[in-house]
C-alpha cells in the first residue's frame, strides 16, 4: 500500500507560479511510475504530467512549457512547478503513484486526497 499526501496547493492570480509536492510512503519510491492529475469543475479528472521510475517525462499538451514535473526519490516526494498559470488550470489536483512487477504487471494503482488550485484572472 502507498500513502501519497499532497500539499501546495492555493489561490493565486493568472501569472502566477506554484509548487505542489506529494510524499509517498509505503513502498519504495524509486520503483513508482508517478503522476499529477486534475479535475476541473465539470470535467473528468484529466493527466498533466507523469514522471516513470526511469525519470521518462510526459505532459498534457496544454501545460507542455508551463509545468515541470519532477521526483526526488531520497526525499519520497514529486513535485509539480507550475508557471505561468492561466484560469483554465484552476482545479483539485491530485498525485498518483502505480507499481509494476519487474514482468510489467500492475501491482498497485494509488491516490492521494487532493490539492486544490484556483487561479483568478
Amino acid at each position: 500500500q502507498v500513502r501519497l499526501v499532497e500539499s501546495g496547493g492555493a489561490s493565486v492570480q493568472a501569472g502566477d507560479s506554484l509548487r505542489l509536492s506529494c510524499a509517498a510512503s509505503g513502498r519504495p519510491f524509486n520503483v513508482l511510475d508517478l503522476a499529477w492529475y486534475r479535475q476541473s469543475p465539470g470535467k473528468q479528472r484529466e493527466l498533466v504530467a507523469r514522471i516513470t521510475a526511469g525519470d521518462r517525462q510526459r505532459y498534457e499538451s496544454a501545460v507542455k512549457g508551463r509545468f515541470t514535473i519532477s521526483r526526488v526519490n531520497a526525499l519520497n516526494t514529486v513535485y509539480l512547478q507550475m508557471s505561468n498559470l492561466e484560469p483554465d488550470d484552476t482545479g483539485v489536483y491530485y498525485c498518483n503513484a502505480v507499481e509494476f512487477s519487474p514482468a510489467g504487471v500492475l501491482r498497485g494503482d494509488y491516490w492521494g486526497q487532493g490539492t486544490q488550485v484556483t487561479v483568478s484572472s
